[in-house]
């Protein structure tokens, strides 16, 4: 037993000593690591430095600052339960389904996440806007005008959100043991039941996430929103589009905005911090 505790501790010793040689980092990784960080902490304190502290709860509660805020939430949101409502369909299709053009298709719908926004929203205005193919006759049918409008906000939203959802979901439909929808459909089951009561709970984290991070992205945007539905206060004007403005003329203000911005993508990337990067 003697012999045995002592062979124990030796092999944990080593198991010790092999994690510490293997957690010391080369000092040029090091070095490139730490200039490397520098890109990113540096502007945060910036911003965190000149940030008018004491007005901040003032700034705020301003009512431009407020509109923004509100017109920022229900815009979000609803582009987020619309990415939901589509992307989720459409990751399914591209994760099961076998068809001519899927490669095409697949990257037309992940185009948004590398394309320049402004990009993205000249292509909505050319085929939604007033004049756009799609978006002439339906105003002429029905008057209904998407540009300068509250629905153009949610649709610049949802365009450049919904490639983030569709690229987590989908990624999860791949990694899902299909043994269990086999089992499931040789019980009878049809396509959309399996899809409904196995592969939907099987991926839910991954569903968790991509909501999220559509939701946040879509707050976010900026480009396509200015291009495509203008900067209308009140009305089209996004906690985005309120930073651009209040940088020309109230400094204060944009800082509080990018603040609150910062606060809500931080939140945001440490609660998804298992589901992204899982070690």
């Amino acid at each position: 037993m003697t012999v045995k505790r002592d062979a124990a501790a030796t092999g944990s010793k080593r198991r010790r000593s092999h994690r510490s040689a293997d957690s010391r980092t080369p000092w040029p990784l090091a070095v490139l690591a730490a200039v490397a960080s520098t890109i990113f902490v540096v502007p945060l304190i910036g911003l965190i430095g000149s940030a008018p502290w004491r007005d901040l709860p003032n700034l705020i509660a301003d009512e431009i600052v407020v509109d923004a805020i509100g017109l920022s939430l229900v815009s979000s949101l609803v582009a987020a339960m619309l990415s939901v409502i589509l992307g989720v369909p459409l990751a399914w299709v591209l994760s099961r389904s076998r068809f001519p053009g899927q490669r095409l298709l697949r990257a037309v719908v992940t185009l948004p996440m590398v394309l320049p926004p402004v990009v993205g929203g000249a292509a909505l205005l050319f085929a939604l806007g007033r004049r756009g193919i799609i978006g002439e006759p339906l105003a002429e049918a029905t008057g209904f005008v998407l540009p300068f409008s509250l629905w153009g906000v949610i649709v610049a939203n949802t365009f450049v959100a919904m490639p983030f959802l569709v690229v987590t979901v989908e990624g999860a439909f791949d990694s899902v043991d299909r043994r269990y929808e086999a089992a499931a459909a040789t019980l009878g089951a049809n396509r959309f039941t399996v899809f409904r009561r196995i592969s939907l709970p099987m991926i839910a984290p991954s569903l968790r996430a991509g909501l999220v991070l559509a939701w946040a992205r879509a707050l976010g945007e900026f480009g396509a929103t200015i291009t495509f539905a203008g900067n209308l206060s009140g009305r089209t004007q996004t906690l985005p589009l309120a930073v651009f403005v209040a940088l020309e003329a109230d400094r204060p203000r944009a800082l509080a905005i990018s603040l609150l911005l910062v606060v809500v993508s931080i939140v945001v990337l440490v609660t998804l911090r298992d589901q992204w990067w899982r070690r």
